[in-house]
């Protein structure tokens, strides 16, 4: 559920009265320093929040845990009937739920279910521990302790260890309005990136001169090497200092998402399976590309899984195969001439014609699925003929060691 957050309550307006104390880790500091948020009331005691500054980082699959810890100053407050809340801020003044705990009472919301649960590591602990985290899980959260009047609240970010790419559907570029974006990130294995994200992925060398839909709604596009036509060789509409002679990240601001076209920028994150190069006896078409990895037990890989098996798994291949989009592409982590110059990444052919260009194929096999074809075996045809001309039956295949 979505919710509006509400108008100061009582202790805020308690702590405008008597003033407020911040008291926060220097600039500098080392990573992992609380910063404590205090606020005064009078004899009562007031309850204060802790959570961690900066983020805290996992991955897809992988378990996290939202330190927030809390106590009164005076000691005449126990521990019984504190209500804790967390929610995960979806707008500037937007929350959905995700956790909400009353002494005994726990209760998670939506696809948090059966995900998140509280620590519990003893009185005072309110931290959440959240398990196999989704690209869907990005985000800030926040961590709300209430008991009567007094209420405090702290802030947590999570980030995930990813890749960005850009995108741009068979169609090409400039096709996609914000939704259409959001939907082919998903189609792709991932979600539209953040502008943070961008950022980091532009100081990391992403140089890409199409600008492209973020999650935020702003479209903005990365060049590490300035040029005339990606935005000129200034650092106008860069973001930061870092424009000039090192590029920037370009930014058009805000666009009017139903009616405005642009690419996408997706982030990915970790794999649970395996990406694969599968080279049959022949390169296949676009069309016998499904079965030729389903006889491996595994799928037609999507762009966003070759985008994290080449960044997080190291996936080296100089040769070009179907992807489930009908794009051919490879990864390359080392570069060397023949393989599309001298900077790593994953190159791409386009949208070739899937009944006349052949290729091998890039597969995902998902965790725990078993190949059926140990060894290098899969499926074709004995003899000569392959696919020329389509003549040939997929259903007269047999097996061969690919």
């Amino acid at each position: 559920m979505v919710c509006a957050r509400a108008a100061l309550g009582p202790v805020a307006l308690w702590a405008a009265a008597w003033g407020v104390l911040l008291l926060t880790a220097p600039a500098g500091a080392q990573r992992g320093r609380k910063k404590v948020v205090h606020v005064l009331e009078g004899e009562s005691g007031s309850v204060v929040v802790q959570t961690a500054p900066g983020q805290v980082v996992s991955h897809r699959g992988g378990t996290i845990v939202f330190p927030c810890r809390y106590h009164y100053e005076a000691a005449a407050h126990g521990h019984d009937g504190v209500r804790l809340k967390w929610t995960k801020v979806v707008d500037p003044l937007a929350f959905t739920d995700v956790f909400v705990a009353l002494g005994p009472q726990h209760r998670a919301f939506g696809s948090y279910r059966g995900r998140a649960e509280l620590q519990g590591d003893g009185p005072g602990d309110a931290s959440l521990v959240l398990r196999n985290v989704t690209l869907q899980d990005y985000g800030r959260y926040e961590c709300e302790v209430t008991n009567e009047l007094e209420d405090d609240a702290g802030m947590v970010k999570l980030d995930l260890e990813g890749v960005v790419f850009p995108y741009h559907p068979r169609g090409g570029r400039y096709k996609l309005t914000f939704a259409e974006a959001q939907r082919a990130c998903a189609e792709q294995d991932g979600i539209l990136a953040s502008a943070e994200q961008l950022h980091a992925a532009w100081r990391d060398g992403l140089d890409w001169c199409n600008a492209g839909w973020l999650r935020d709604g702003s479209v903005q596009y990365p060049v590490s090497r300035p040029r005339e036509p990606c935005g000129g060789l200034g650092g106008t509409g860069s973001a930061g200092a870092d424009g000039g002679a090192n590029g920037g990240v370009r930014n058009y601001g805000y666009r009017h998402n139903a009616e405005e076209r642009y690419d996408a920028f997706c982030f990915t994150s970790n794999l649970p399976g395996r990406v694969f190069f599968l080279k049959p006896l022949r390169p296949v078409p676009f069309s016998g590309a499904a079965r030729a990895c389903a006889a491996r037990g595994a799928a037609v890989a999507k762009v966003g899984q070759l985008f994290a098996a080449w960044k997080l798994q190291l996936l080296d291949r100089c040769t070009a195969g179907w992807l489930a989009d009908g794009s051919a592409r490879y990864p390359i982590v080392n570069p060397r001439a023949r393989c599309g110059g001298r900077r790593p990444g994953v190159r791409s052919l386009g949208f070739p014609d899937g009944t006349r260009r052949l290729f091998g194929v890039y597969c995902y096999r998902a965790p725990g699925a078993p190949d059926p074809a140990p060894g290098g075996w899969g499926w074709g045809w004995a003899g000569g003929g392959g696919w020329a001309g389509g003549a040939r039956d997929p259903a007269a295949w047999i097996p061969l060691r690919v």
